[in-house]
């Protein structure tokens, strides 16, 4: 005979777990609304309290009088104006001071706390004990309360904050001893939590601070800056004395970005981003194009060929999305030639004495995501590497407003060339990466603890120089991906340019003249130092398809030429 089984509210644990948590809710609810009331009648009590204990006290020949004096004051309140009124209030203060919580303020860590302190404490000793000490601060068995200055814990009982002392003698200068006392400190005090250590030499003091996670709902919006700052994501509050103002749907608050700022007098004219894949790379590229598009036109090399920059192709100010081989070849060799044209241009502005043109002042970017992938491809085909076409903008772009970004993975990042390395002097690293992998990259390690797993677009940032800061780049996915949010695709699809018409859509004006053309200033001669092949002032990136000098057709400012015609 089958046993029959217990009834469901026996067994599910859910609905009791559940149960529980409504009536702990419930109760601290009422503890909150109801807690004026217990503090009055608490403190009514013990006012009776003490007056029974004083009427007990009075001697029998003394409570006639004091019952009479009791008397004439309560008559004396009945009858005073608004005597009734203020005599109640009088009472209620004194309920309320006599029944507040007078329990003692808890001094000093708790048991489980303190466990925690000398468990870290024994931790340090090996590291911070010295032999032939006459008083030695860190010492089996020896106390920790004179190493550990301050100290602060979170809800769950682990180290918020601490602060320490170690002896003069220990070799803060040295990198090597100075990470083996942070591992420790990391192991000790939680993984999966990311700290910040800052050591004062000077004190011989360390101080440990957890850092809460940098924020990843800020979106791709208009950030307030000026011509020449770009926003490259968003850093903690004491790295940066800034804040920029950020908006989700109607709420609006203040974060503190990490600002580059590029131009002609910038000290870091061109960046470089490394990272792992899906780490937010392209994510960065994409949100340096939309902030660039407003002050700016931007060339973009899709080495990767994943068409995750598909949104911007067509786009007012975007002069191209390239990413085959022979189009990359064309695009960056009208960049160098653009750049060379804008050095001498604004050469010749200087000697005349007249302002610089317009068009060699506009900012040109040229974003380059995984160029060692059109490498492999340029070396496959036997064409020429498109990173040599990088060499004259990245080496002349900071004169000529021209500004490069380059974007790789760390598997790729040994095929790099020269040039891209050497000008690059800002420089981002994403997702996870050991702390040698970031100070190999960025010069310098960072003053925490990167964790193991990190969500898209979290990394860290130095610009030349400076301090290695957090960052976190603004959300800015492909808006034609299915995988992205609808409230995501708006934000993103907001900030692109309309659209311009194709070409294909233009109406033809008249024949095309199949011969070669040269570019005369208005005064129908040559300008000085100016070929024949040398293109016209706010021309234009040849066409994608371009096939070069032996064959086909290359389209240079509107007018198509044979390779090999006669002029």
């Amino acid at each position: 005979m089958a046993r029959r089984p217990l009834p469901r509210i026996l067994t599910d644990r859910a609905p009791l777990t559940r149960g529980r948590e409504l009536a702990r809710t419930a109760a601290d609810g009422a503890g909150d609304i109801f807690h004026p009331l217990l503090t009055l009648s608490r403190g009514l009590r013990r006012l009776a309290v003490s007056a029974g204990q004083r009427w007990r006290a009075t001697p029998q020949e003394r409570r006639a009088p004091v019952c009479f004096l009791s008397g004439a004051c309560i008559l004396a309140v009945a009858l005073a104006p608004y005597g009734p009124l203020l005599g109640l209030l009088a009472v209620m203060g004194a309920a309320a001071w006599a029944g507040r919580d007078r329990s003692p303020a808890p001094s000093g860590p708790g048991e489980a706390e303190s466990a925690r302190l000398r468990a870290l404490y024994e931790a340090l000793v090996p590291y911070f004990a010295g032999d032939g000490d006459p008083e030695p601060l860190y010492a089996y068995g020896g106390d920790w309360a004179a190493a550990f200055e301050a100290y602060t814990f979170d809800d769950d009982g682990r180290i918020a904050q601490l602060h320490l002392r170690y002896p003069a003698y220990f070799t803060d200068g040295e990198p090597a001893a100075r990470a083996r006392i942070e591992q420790v400190l990391h192991a000790k005090s939680g993984r999966g939590r990311e700290y910040r250590f800052d050591w004062d030499e000077e004190a011989n003091t360390l101080t440990l601070t957890v850092l809460e996670a940098l924020p990843t709902d800020i979106v791709a919006q208009r950030f307030v800056t000026a011509p020449g700052e770009t926003v490259l994501g968003f850093t903690d509050p004491e790295s940066v004395q800034r804040t920029l103002p950020v908006t989700d749907g109607d709420v609006t608050w203040d974060e503190p970005p990490v600002v580059w700022r590029t131009g002609s007098r910038s000290s870091e004219p061109h960046l470089l981003v490394l990272g792992q894949p899906g780490s937010g790379t392209t994510t960065l590229l994409r949100s340096l194009a939309l902030q660039a598009l407003l002050h700016g036109d931007v060339l973009i090399i899709d080495g990767g060929g994943t068409g995750e920059f598909g949104a911007l192709a067509g786009r007012a100010g975007v002069l191209g999305v390239e990413s085959g081989p022979s189009g990359a070849l064309a695009t960056l060799a009208w960049a160098a030639q653009e750049t060379e044209r804008r050095l001498l241009v604004a050469s010749r502005a200087r000697q005349a004495g007249e302002p610089a043109p317009d068009d060699t002042r506009r900012p040109l970017w040229i974003l380059a995501d995984r160029p060692t992938a059109l490498t492999h491809l340029a070396a496959a085909e036997g064409r020429d590497d498109p990173q040599r076409l990088l060499q004259v903008p990245l080496r002349h772009g900071r004169a000529a407003q021209v500004t490069v970004v380059v974007a790789e993975q760390f598997d790729s990042a040994d095929l790099l060339s020269e040039p891209v390395r050497a000008h690059t002097r800002a420089r981002v690293v994403l997702g996870s990466a050991t702390p040698d992998e970031v100070g190999a990259v960025l010069g310098a390690e960072p003053h925490t603890t990167p964790t193991p797993v990190v969500p898209p677009g979290r990394g860290y940032a130095r610009l030349g120089t400076g301090p290695v800061l957090r960052l976190q780049v603004p959300a800015t996915p492909d808006p034609y991906d299915e995988a992205t949010g609808e409230a995501l695709r708006r934000a993103v699809l907001a900030l692109l340019p309309e659209r311009t018409v194709p070409a294909g859509e233009r109406p033809a004006a008249g024949p095309v003249r199949m011969t070669k053309t040269f570019a005369t200033p208005s005064t129908g001669q040559e300008a000085p130092g100016r070929t024949a092949e040398e293109p016209a002032q706010g021309a234009g990136p040849p066409a994608a398809d371009a096939t070069g000098p032996t064959g086909g057709a290359i389209t240079v400012h509107g007018t198509v030429r044979a390779a090999g015609a006669e002029g």
